[in-house]
């Protein structure tokens, strides 16, 4: 199985698009993961730009992220938007459309009503949805995602754990049974180490986290693992430290504790020399 990785440009907005395209492919990375509301220029200009670094690379691929953002945020309102949203993305043809979807506080039923017109629309238009773990969504919290997988269990998952352990105040002790059922759900891994009391270290490089680093590394080798017993031939990474306020901050002065692109592309690097 061949694994890939790409960057997300969330930070690096100050960067044209062809700009980040071109500094993402010289630094190693094979995609790009991209928030993007067309129709506007800035999509436009993303476009262009991965047709052009397509020239020398083929397959680079890219992905596009969904966040709904009704002005009245009840379901048929979510929905709206959300549908609205899929459409305009899968007329770029990406790889496939990461979906920040429903609410942490919307009821089951609720949730289902969303996520099943999702997968409608996934299966009547011909592009794969995938549904972020994330605070904040009917995915934010480890145990209480396993009755939507119940529930859809053909449901693919943008599996980025650290929301889980910032929800649960842990690394996921004693819930080793709930994650090894959501592993073969996730098909695309967002790379980020969070800890015990947020979603993101100040550092992945520092000593200090190299237990928390080495407890994400077992989970993401699971991942990898799983797809390539089941005979999956792509497998898709996206190193996702964030800038400010994910990134941690001196006080004060609110300077970045570590520098961002550098968090990433150490991500990278590390996965690489890491993932069997």
């Amino acid at each position: 199985m061949q694994t890939k990785f790409s960057c997300t440009y969330w930070g690096s907005e100050h960067l044209s698009p062809s700009k980040f395209i071109t500094n993402i492919a010289a630094a190693g990375f094979e995609g790009a993961e991209l928030f993007l509301t067309p129709p506007d220029t800035t999509t436009d200009a993303f476009l262009l730009a991965i047709e052009t670094i397509r020239k020398q690379n083929p397959d680079f691929y890219f992905i596009t992220l969904q966040l709904p953002f009704p002005k009245e945020d009840k379901v048929a309102a979510h929905v709206k938007v959300m549908e609205a949203n899929f459409t305009n993305l899968a007329a770029l043809n990406p790889l496939f459309i990461n979906s920040h979807t429903g609410r942490d506080y919307f009821s089951f039923d609720d949730n289902c009503r969303i996520i099943d017109a999702a997968m409608n629309f996934a299966a009547k238009n011909g592009v794969r949805i995938l549904h972020e773990t994330h605070r904040g969504r009917f995915s934010f919290h480890a145990a209480s995602l396993l009755p939507y997988l119940d529930k859809f269990p053909q449901m693919e998952l943008v599996g980025d754990f650290s929301h889980f352990c910032t929800v649960s105040e842990s690394m996921l002790e004693g819930q080793e049974d709930i994650i090894s059922r959501i592993i073969p759900q996730v098909s695309h891994i967002h790379a980020r180490l969070g800890f015990e009391q947020g979603p993101q270290v100040n550092d992945p490089k520092a000593p200090e986290w190299q237990a928390h680093l080495e407890k994400f590394l077992y989970w993401w080798q699971q991942i990898i693992t799983t797809k390539k017993a089941a005979g999956q031939s792509l497998f898709t990474i996206s190193p996702e430290f964030g800038p400010i306020p994910y990134m941690p901050t001196a006080p004060y002065t609110q300077q970045p504790l570590s520098n961002q692109w550098d968090n990433n592309v150490f991500m990278m690097e590390y996965l690489r020399a890491s993932l069997s």
